[in-house]
């Protein structure tokens, strides 16, 4: 280790945010393992590393003895080994006074590990430790940058499309998968491209490393390019209370003013339609009716189910359910093409929604009456049959 993996180290620390300390860490410790691996203990050892200069030295504190004890047996009695041997936490006198001339028996010495076999395994297994921690800090940086931006938006660039139809993106730091099911129909996108996503979820679980999972169908999209586009909504003037999209056909959102005299669905339209214009662009002109909320359920599903206009309405709050009545050219309106206009409206309110249109309701309550009146006919033969029925049993009797 020298002057170049310090300077390596610091342009990790500068460019990734890996901190230069954790590192010295990891390597100090690789050393460690290393000393223990060749003496079997690691309490009288201890590794000095040079933050500048990037050299290491290890230290062992060994007790002064007359004569090292040497083990019976030493790598299989091999005689060789048993004469290199060096032991962990003994040294012999008058090695010892070579290093401390004054010292005595029961001295503790500090001996400089110096084996060049040694010092060869520590240092290739701390540049591996290294290897292995600067991934594993990379990994964790990454992690940490994007799991800060979960449930936002960030902007890609389109690298390539796979023979599936899923694109890969760009997203700065690493790159992540647009899966087919994630994306808005009939968008279609080119290399080199730019693209808003919305960061559904980040793992770090993943083996290839940190997993960023993104979308363009999802409606937390519309919600937070709004509070990106619009001041009032992200200064807290305007909240937006809830979104139902179909991605790529039509979304209707709920906005409420936390502030009085503001108009919310102004503000998030803007003059001449600046700000919701800006946003369909970016939705591939996705159509957006932004309504009014209402704290009262009726009044919120008559905003809802604009741009119909609405004749009466009536809310079950405890069954959650709804009756409208609509003009006769207002049906088709209210329903929308193929239910979607009344189907928004139902996610949107959390309300099931039923449409009638006038002469549907007068049908109907024509039809009721005349049932009233069936009934009533019955009822009335009913009783004569009963009165009849009493008054012959009573001549019955009588006679009797």
């Amino acid at each position: 280790m020298n002057k170049e993996l310090i300077a390596a180290l610091n342009l990790l620390e500068k460019e990734n945010g890996i901190s230069k300390e954790v590192m010295f860490d990891a390597i100090e410790k690789s050393l460690m393992d290393e000393y223990k691996t060749q003496f079997n203990t690691v309490e009288n050892g201890r590794v000095v590393l040079d933050r500048i200069t990037g050299d290491f030295h290890i230290y062992s504190d060994r007790m002064v003895v007359e004569k090292v004890t040497i083990p019976e047996q030493t790598d299989n009695n091999s005689k060789k080994n048993t004469e290199k041997y060096i032991s962990a936490t003994e040294i012999a006198l008058a090695d010892a006074r070579k290093i401390k001339p004054d010292c005595q028996i029961g001295d503790i010495v500090t001996v400089e590990v110096k084996s060049e076999e040694f010092s060869r395994r520590a240092a290739k297994n701390a540049k591996g430790t290294i290897v292995q921690k600067i991934r594993e800090e990379e990994k964790a940086a990454l992690y940490n940058e994007y799991h800060s931006k979960e449930k936002e938006v960030i902007t890609g660039i389109v690298q390539r499309i796979d023979e599936k139809g899923n694109i890969l993106v760009d997203i700065g730091r690493t790159q992540t998968t647009l899966k087919v099911n994630d994306q808005v129909k009939g968008e279609v996108f080119e290399r080199g491209d730019r693209i808003k996503l919305y960061v559904v979820s980040v793992s770090n679980k993943e083996k290839p490393g940190t997993l960023v999972k993104v979308s363009r169908t999802s409606p937390k999209l519309v919600e937070r390019l709004f509070e990106e586009e619009v001041t009032e909504i992200k200064d807290g003037i305007v909240e937006i209370m809830g979104v139902a999209r179909e991605a790529g056909s039509r979304t209707k959102m709920a906005v409420r003013a936390n502030v009085p005299n503001v108009d919310p669905v102004g503000a998030c339209v803007g003059v001449n339609g600046a700000r919701v214009k800006a946003i369909v662009n970016e939705l591939g002109n996705e159509q957006i009716d932004i309504i009014e909320w209402d704290e009262n359920p009726a009044q919120l599903i008559v905003n809802a189910l604009s741009p119909a206009k609405v004749v009466s309405a009536r809310a079950d709050a405890d069954e959650k359910k709804a009756e409208i009545v609509v003009s006769d050219q207002q049906l088709s309106l209210a329903i929308g093409k193929s239910g979607q206009n009344v189907r928004l409206a139902a996610k949107l309110t959390g309300y099931g929604i039923d449409i009638k249109s006038e002469a549907q309701v007068n049908a109907m309550n024509n039809s009721d009456e005349a049932e009233d009146d069936f009934a009533a006919e019955d009822q009335e033969e009913e009783l004569t049959f009963t009165e009849d029925f009493t008054e012959d049993t009573d001549a019955a009797e009588y006679e009797e």
